[in-house]
């Protein structure tokens, strides 16, 4: 097996893993802070190498709008952005996920509301886990925490995606898109040819002329309530099977914990930190990580909190997860949050005082 290991950021590494898994196309348009994604793409060239078609859009609403075309035709495309941008792409997002075509969108995350900064933040969780265009929908949100699996979410983001036929996100905040690491990149993938992707997607708009088969109509518009209805209902069992079999997550120091913390992405790298100090001090805290944000691990938090007096939650917003792990532990026990915004990050020994402040000040 041949990996190369590359000193990269995470936007760079998103960029890389794409071309490696054999992406079809990427539409996208430039925002501080991920457009190192479509930049590292057109430096590498890809359609020289692999045929990928790098395109950067008029706009946003532009980008998605193409990913919709491309995923209609059960190729393997992509976009990226960052919080505003991705505000604009919410219609083609919920078409996409009507129209259940397979998708791959990357939100690296910075402050808003509004335009807001470019500092990191995750403030778009709500955004992202809860629907953020109309009608009921959900997309697969994964969050990563490190350079190496922004570079694996891209696979797995594609395969999830095809697999259920429904878009998946990558959410990372700034600080995972900026921040250099050592990644282990993947073997080349070859693209699929047109018959592997009739093989595979038999529901594909990709018929040729001549083509005796009926052909395939992609739309989210259906004007029969009932049959509104039925598509509706079709939606939500194939969510229902996702969070049955699609929840991933890590723990760290939970079998003997006595308080437990919840955060994701860069912050729980900070989180960890933080929970080594306190035991050096005879504090017992455990770490949950939620690596898919949508679907929630909500019943491994609920099953580490029946050993534990005390949740604190950790997040770069105002408090948005926080109302997950409520959802999972109901009113049994203690629940607070500590939250930094506006692109401020909290080092370790701030997140420790909020939780001697919450949990052991009288």
């Amino acid at each position: 097996m041949n990996q190369e290991v590359r000193l990269m950021k995470g936007n760079e590494a998103i960029a890389h893993a794409a071309i490696l898994y054999g992406c079809d196309g990427y539409f996208g348009y430039p925002i501080t802070p991920q457009s190192e994604v479509l930049e590292t793409l057109e430096t590498e060239m890809p359609w020289e190498t692999t045929g990928m078609v790098v395109l950067q859009a008029e706009s946003e609403v532009a980008s998605i709008n193409m990913v919709y075309g491309g995923a209609a035709t059960g190729k393997a495309v992509m976009t990226s952005s960052s919080s505003p941008g991705i505000s604009l792409m919410q219609e083609g997002i919920s078409y996409l996920a009507a129209s259940e075509l397979p998708a791959l969108i990357v939100n690296v995350m910075r402050g808003g509301p509004g335009l807001g900064t470019i500092h990191p933040s995750q403030s778009d969780y709500f955004q992202a886990t809860k629907g953020g265009g109309h009608g009921d929908y959900r997309l697969i949100v994964l969050a990563p925490s490190s350079v190496q699996e922004m570079a694996d979410f891209v696979a797995l983001g594609f395969d999830l995606s095809f697999k259920y036929r429904t878009p998946a996100m990558i959410l990372a905040d700034g600080i995972v898109g900026q921040m250099m690491e050592k990644v282990v990149l993947p073997e080349q993938r070859p693209r699929r040819t047109d018959e592997e992707i009739a093989r595979q997607c038999p529901w594909a708009a990709n018929g040729k002329a001549g083509s005796r088969r009926h052909p395939n109509i992609i739309t989210s518009l259906e004007l029969d309530s009932a049959v509104m209805e039925k598509n509706n209902e079709r939606f939500q069992r194939t969510y229902r099977e996702i969070e049955r079999n699609e929840v991933r997550y890590e723990s760290y120091y939970t079998d003997d914990a006595d308080y437990l913390m919840v955060a994701f992405g860069s912050v729980a790298r900070i989180c960890l930190k933080a929970i080594e100090e306190a035991r050096k001090q005879g504090l017992k805290i455990g770490l949950i990580r939620p690596i898919t944000l949508w679907p929630f691990p909500y019943d491994a938090i609920a099953e580490a909190a029946t050993a534990v007096k005390g949740i604190q939650v950790v997040e770069l917003n105002a408090g948005q997860m926080i109302e997950d792990v409520r959802l999972a532990v109901g009113r049994r026990m203690k629940v607070c949050h500590f939250g930094r915004m506006g692109g401020i990050i909290p080092n370790p020994s701030e997140i420790l005082n909020a939780f001697n402040r919450d949990f052991l000040t009288n």
